[in-house]
């Protein structure tokens, strides 16, 4: 890169508008600025606000759109097709604004971008928030040309591990019709990504070997993830902070100061799943039945579910808190488990800091995240629902147990310390991850 080493190439980032598809494209973002990439993130003022504290000081630029109308609320579906029309109404502007740009690197989920981009004269890259292996069932399950029966049948699918119906992400048999335009959005990718210049998954390849080399049979794609460890362990950005929610989770870590190593369940569904009220009784008195200390962050909008009797028993060994700085947490000597909904930003934050889990997926690809911790990367398991759809304290406080009180749970930590040291070789000088992201920085130059 000699010869244009004293130059820097100028990207636009479109994120999604859902949080857990913002916190990995920034990440991304930090790392090329710190590899002399300009990045400008565009996307709407609603989004913009959630992403300012952890943008904030970095050399990031963000170009904020206003809009007179407040975006959909309640409503996934409503709030992307909104996304999509605002955005596209305001992206031509945008580009002719920053006309240095020549590549556009967007969030997979809004691939309707790319035609646009072509006709504006932009190479496109698709940046993955979600693992390659749900990306492969979307490929084989796509509901216009599949012809695998969901007749409740174990599925052999190339590269992937014999898969019950539980396993399958819930769009390909659950939320489809609930969330059409998500789901629509998601099974688009297997035609879609055939017009991206390039593919980004935020994995690494040892992670998801088999099914990384199946579909490099069907793409071109480059693993460059965890994206967040890069900066988080490397420490090349003075803004190297927690992204999240809030603008402190230090009430967190002094009461984890306080406790043992190992001792501490760590309790988060993220941003987006919500829990009845019957379930957080059950996982509440789970907690409580398991007689360990735990941290449990509970969002504001989610605390009346929480049974009162639970909250005069909480002094004594747990912490309810709305956000904490969930990285400094899991990297935290004092947590022992991570009891999770097995999102991909806490499912490879969780391995990539070798947390064991405890898993209780919700929807979209968290069915499938789980199979893998369980089954693949052997660093979890799954607390199951009866016939109710309800998971019983009895069944989450000894899933618990299993990983803290020794037995199989000596297992799950090595294999997630294993993990760890994989995930940090990756990004490291020389692992693959960090080739990859090499790889792309040059080719934004020449191709």
């Amino acid at each position: 890169m000699d010869e244009i080493s004293n130059k820097k190439i100028h990207v636009l980032a479109l994120p999604s508008p859902l949080q857990g598809h913002i916190n990995p494209m920034v990440h991304f973002s930090k790392c090329l600025v710190s590899r002399r990439v300009n990045v400008t993130i565009f996307t709407l003022d609603f989004v913009c606000m959630s992403m300012l504290s952890d943008c904030n000081g970095s050399l990031i630029n963000i170009e904020s759109i206003p809009h007179d109308e407040s975006p959909p609320n309640g409503n996934i579906d409503d709030l992307l097709e909104w996304y999509q029309v605002q955005i596209t109404n305001n992206f031509r502007a945008i580009v002719e604004k920053f006309s240095d740009v020549k590549v556009l690197i967007f969030d997979s989920l809004a691939s309707w971008i790319i035609d646009l981009a072509h006709q504006l004269g932009l190479k496109v890259a698709a940046f993955s928030p979600i693992p390659c292996a749900p990306s492969a069932i979307y490929y084989h399950m796509h509901p216009e040309t599949s012809k695998i029966p969901l007749d409740g049948s174990t599925l052999s699918l190339p590269s992937l591990p014999l898969l019950e119906k539980e396993d399958l992400p819930s769009f390909v048999y659950q939320h489809r019709d609930l969330h059409p335009t998500i789901a629509r959005l998601f099974f688009g990718l297997t035609i879609n990504l055939k017009k991206a210049d390039w593919l980004l998954f935020n994995t690494f390849d040892v992670l998801e070997n088999e099914v990384i080399n199946w579909l490099r049979t069907q793409y071109s794609i480059k693993t460059i993830g965890p994206t967040f460890l890069t900066m988080y362990l490397d420490k090349q950005l003075k803004d190297v902070k927690e992204n999240g929610l809030s603008p402190s989770g230090e009430t967190c870590i002094k009461w984890l100061d306080l406790r043992e190593i190992g001792s501490v369940i760590y309790v988060s569904f993220g941003s987006l799943a919500s829990l009845g009220e019957k379930q957080m009784k059950e996982l509440a008195s789970g907690l409580l039945m398991t007689n360990c200390y735990f941290l449990w962050i509970v969002r504001t909008s989610e605390v009346h579910k929480l049974p009162k009797e639970f909250m005069s028993k909480l002094s004594k060994k747990g912490l309810i808190v709305n956000w904490c700085a969930q990285l400094d947490v899991l990297a935290h000597k004092s947590v022992g488990c991570f009891f999770t909904h097995c999102g991909w930003n806490s499912t490879l934050e969780s391995l990539s800091l070798g947390v064991p889990m405890v898993g209780m997926p919700q929807w979209a690809d968290e069915p499938t995240n789980v199979k893998f911790i369980m089954d693949i990367w052997q660093t979890g398991i799954r607390v199951k629902a009866g016939k109710d759809g309800i998971i019983t304290r009895e069944v989450i406080a000894s899933s618990i147990k299993e990983i803290m009180e020794g037995g199989k749970g000596v297992m799950l930590k090595e294999n997630a310390i294993k993990w760890k040291q994989l995930a940090k070789e990756a990004i490291n000088e020389g692992g693959s991850s960090n080739k990859n992201i090499e790889e792309f920085i040059q080719s934004l130059y020449t191709k």
